[in-house]
């Protein structure tokens, strides 16, 4: 990271510190003014937002239509304020970064980021470097919070071990913060285990961030004695933080894991603070909890959607853009005094939610969390259910002193409470499948 754009994630983020200090009142006026400037941008600017708010321009948010990733990317070009980012010229950038491998912005200024499309849509996001410092504040914010501090006067030595594709916004941003000032080792998780453990080991990480599942690997190492680190904060992303990994990764590092709710599309949405309380984001993103029919639904109970609204996006203005996570918000405030609304669990995506025979007939919806709280009950390595035409497939790594069949009893003692029936068959594995961006989902739903 060169000077300058360290001296612009600097100043957004002494700004952010600042909103911090504020009282509710105070952040809901500056979030209505940034709401309103959304607003009336993208009213003129995307002929997309123009035609879809047409007749709404002075309705609340909540009357907004929803937006899909779907539609977002069937109208790309329409959608984006810039009319020479158009969606070819973007994906030829696209396919330059994967040919050489490199993360890199487009004309120098535009950070060009894609999903997976573990969610059946693959999307493509862009920002400016304007809004690109935004995003890097929001993460600096996220390590501040768990107690790291970096600057023109704070070195401080960052390992990531997530995603190295080039379009994977963990890389743009380990490639934009890569500096004297924040050393990074970023590391694929695809990667053999070994050499990841081997890199750390030189490497001497005083910050360690990754994949949920990469992380509670990584403290099996270090509990083993393989890994031998001593970051000052360990911060998990990407997927659900189970207490089993919490308690892993407290026993191997002598410290609970730091959280943060990101996605490609928004960037940072939450992030725990030093009491290990996961607060909102609200003076950079509004996130509406919604139900299957896009109705709000109450503090205390799950949603089926969150509903995110960028308030600092302008090259692609994201407004209701609909992300399939399952999240509860808190009926409770924090005593760390930020002004921010509290998330108390998030659930996972609609996506690895799974459809199921009934006992009694029909299908029956299955949470994740019904797989945690069964599994988490014997000491795996690392676990994964599959769907199957008409059965569920555990795979299980490690020891080998497992009761297969014991798992078997209860996971199907836990989908009967549920209301489910189904054959259930788990067995071993040397190593838990990974998709290509290296994330180890926990549950797999059949296609």
């Amino acid at each position: 990271m060169d000077v300058k754009t360290l001296s612009a994630v600097l100043r957004k983020r002494r700004t952010l510190r600042k909103h911090e200090h504020w009282d509710r009142r105070a952040l809901e006026e500056r979030q209505a003014g940034l709401l309103r400037e959304l607003r009336d941008f993208a009213t003129a600017q995307s002929p997309f937002y123009r035609a879809l708010h047409a007749g709404l321009e002075h309705r609340p948010l909540h009357e907004l239509p929803v937006v899909t990733k779907a539609t977002l990317m069937d109208h790309w070009n329409d959608v984006v304020t810039v009319p020479e980012l158009d969606r070819r010229r973007v994906d030829q950038h696209l396919e330059a970064m994967r040919a050489q491998n490199a993360p890199r912005p487009l004309d120098r200024r535009y950070f060009v980021t894609a999903t997976s499309g573990t969610t059946g849509h693959r999307g493509v996001f862009v920002q400016d470097s304007d809004e690109w410092s935004w995003v890097i504040a929001s993460y600096a914010r996220a390590n501040e919070w768990a107690g790291v501090r970096a600057g023109l006067t704070h070195r401080t030595k960052l390992a990531v071990v997530s995603s190295r594709t080039p379009w994977h916004q963990s890389a743009l941003v380990g490639a934009t913060v890569d500096s004297r000032f924040v050393p990074n080792l970023r590391l694929d998780s695809t990667e053999p285990l070994p050499a990841i453990v081997h890199r750390l080991n030189e490497f001497r990480p005083e910050v360690l961030v990754g994949y949920s599942s990469m992380i509670r690997l990584l403290a099996e190492e270090q509990l083993v004695g393989r890994l031998r680190i001593a970051p000052r904060s360990v911060t998990c992303s990407s997927e659900p933080v189970t207490d089993a990994i919490r308690e892993k990764v407290r026993a191997a590092f002598g410290q609970l894991p730091f959280e943060v709710y990101a996605a490609t599309e928004p960037a940072g949405i939450a992030a725990h603070c030093e009491r290990h309380r996961m607060h909102l984001f609200e003076d950079l993103v509004i996130a509406e909890f919604v139900d299957e029919n896009d109705r709000p639904v109450p503090p205390g109970i799950f949603g089926a959607c969150v509903l995110v609204t960028v308030l600092f996006s302008r090259t692609m203005p994201l407004i209701r853009y609909a992300m399939s996570d399952s999240v509860c918000l808190s009926t409770e405030t924090c005593d760390c005094g930020r002004p921010f609304a509290l998330i108390t669990e998030i659930q996972g995506r609609r996506e690895e939610s799974l459809e199921l025979p009934g006992a009694n007939g029909g299908t029956v919806t299955v949470q994740p969390n019904v797989f945690h709280g069964a599994m988490e009950l014997f000491p795996v390595r690392a676990w994964q259910i599959v769907q199957e035409s008409d059965s569920l497939r555990g795979h299980v790594a490690g020891p080998s002193v497992l009761d297969l069949q014991a798992m078997e009893r209860t996971l199907d003692a836990a989908l009967r409470a549920t209301g489910a029936s189904v054959k259930i068959v788990v067995d071993e594995v040397t190593e838990i499948a990974k998709t290509p961006m290296g994330k180890s989902p926990l549950i797999v739903p059949g296609t």
